[in-house]
């Protein structure tokens, strides 16, 4: 809502009047040009050049999971950024991995971080991780226009169910359509690459520990056939963003964690450039 300089200092009614826990929702209604897919863009000017992020891991291990990506941003076949940050904590107990374009994603992640607290404070109570996975979904669904003109968001989303007491990945479509993944999952351009160093190196009973070397050890293997995706640069001390969330909340890993992480990784890969598993063992 827009600022009156001759106001006497009270709020508007509309912020005074009972309605939706959906802090989206009452954006919506009071003013709806404020949410990303809302906004129009203008016409005949094709697809949009703009930054991208690209690739997003996440997987689980017994207490909890780790969600992790890489640092690159790209625009076309140009590097755009070299150490954007795509994963962010959505609660205490919950993140949101970017893939797609930044500049969205990133004000879609700030809304919903806004949503959750909104109605944690209207409600008296937090959101499940299963209806905190459906809001992401409907505010992914309302930027399908967008999307279609080449602006597209595709998120990773992971926590700690507090209920279940484990930890959970979802990932989306475009158009908002939601999946549970199952032990390990992958988004993004390097997704595939990703995705493939995960199914053999995965276990169920893996470590805290052995979870963290597995995402990095993916973002790695993506990076290594995907352009798109940055892998460790030592120069420039730019490492993987890696976070875990168990039932004690959200934990970013130190630099120093991840830069280790990541030198342990390179040095075994220049002892054995054709298997990784040893990096786990």
């Amino acid at each position: 809502m827009e600022a009156n300089p001759r106001s006497t200092g009270r709020l508007p009614a509309a912020f005074l009047t009972p309605g939706s826990s959906s802090f989206v929702d009452f954006l919506a209604e009071q003013q709806p040009d404020m949410l990303p897919g809302k906004r129009t863009l203008p016409t005949g000017q094709g697809v949009i050049e703009a930054p991208h992020g690209t690739t997003i891991v996440a997987a689980t291990f017994p207490g909890g999971v780790v969600l992790a990506g890489d640092r690159r941003a790209t625009m076309g076949n140009m590097i755009a950024q070299r150490d954007i940050e795509k994963v962010f904590p959505a609660d205490e107990y919950s993140a949101v991995g970017i893939a797609g374009t930044a500049g969205l994603a990133v004000e879609m992640v700030k809304l919903f971080q806004l949503e959750l607290e909104h109605f944690e404070k209207v409600e008296g109570a937090q959101l499940s991780l299963e209806g905190k996975a459906n809001r992401l979904s409907t505010m992914i669904r309302s930027n399908l226009g967008m999307a279609m003109q080449g602006l597209a968001v595709v998120p990773l989303f992971a926590g700690f169910d507090l209920d279940r007491e484990r930890g959970r990945i979802f990932s989306y479509d475009v158009t908002g359509g939601r999946s549970e993944e199952q032990g390990f999952a992958a988004t993004g351009s390097g997704s595939i690459f990703a995705r493939g160093s995960m199914k053999k190196l995965y276990r169920e009973d893996l470590t805290e520990q052995q979870a963290t070397t597995l995402v990095v050890q993916a973002l790695y293997d993506a990076a290594d056939d995907d352009s798109a995706t940055g892998g460790p640069d030592m120069a420039r001390r730019i490492f993987p963003i890696v976070t875990v969330i168990t039932d004690e909340g959200f934990r970013r890993l130190s630099e120093e964690e991840s830069s280790e992480l990541a030198r342990q990784i390179t040095e075994r890969r220049l002892e054995q450039p054709d298997g990784p598993r040893a990096a786990l063992l």
